[in-house]
């Protein structure tokens, strides 16, 4: 199993910062959704040229700001895929954003990493 672990600042308050990741709902960050829903708990991306991702929500903490996931249909053969992502907020009222995922087959470490990154360059672009 590979564990990836992502900490980057985000210069935008954290409240900002959080609306994204707790709107269950919301695109515009993830790269190639096209639409998100969610249904008992599972929310389903449709993602173009990917096709369709569903990942169980497991904790959704708005006081907190954190929340974690794991991927339950995947259109590459993913047996393990935990995500967590954690908010704090920095003196200088920014974010710090800690993302951590862990895979199994090890063979996706790269195409998991690329799109935490990616969805954080989005991030980016929004709030800063």
């Amino acid at each position: 199993m590979k564990i990836i672990e992502i900490t980057t600042l985000l210069n935008s308050p954290i409240d900002r910062v959080w609306e994204i990741f707790s709107d269950l709902t919301r695109a515009d960050w993830v790269p190639f959704a096209e639409k998100i829903t969610l249904e008992e708990g599972v929310r389903k991306f449709e993602m173009e040229g990917v096709g369709e991702i569903k990942e169980k929500i497991l904790l959704l903490d708005n006081e907190n700001r954190h929340m974690s996931y794991r991927v339950i249909k995947s259109p590459v053969p993913l047996e393990h895929h935990l995500a967590e992502i954690k908010l704090t907020e920095s003196e200088t009222n920014k974010t710090k954003l800690y993302w951590k995922s862990e895979i199994n087959p090890d063979v996706f470490e790269k195409l998991i990493k690329d799109g935490m990154e990616a969805s954080i360059e989005m991030i980016k672009k929004i709030v800063e």
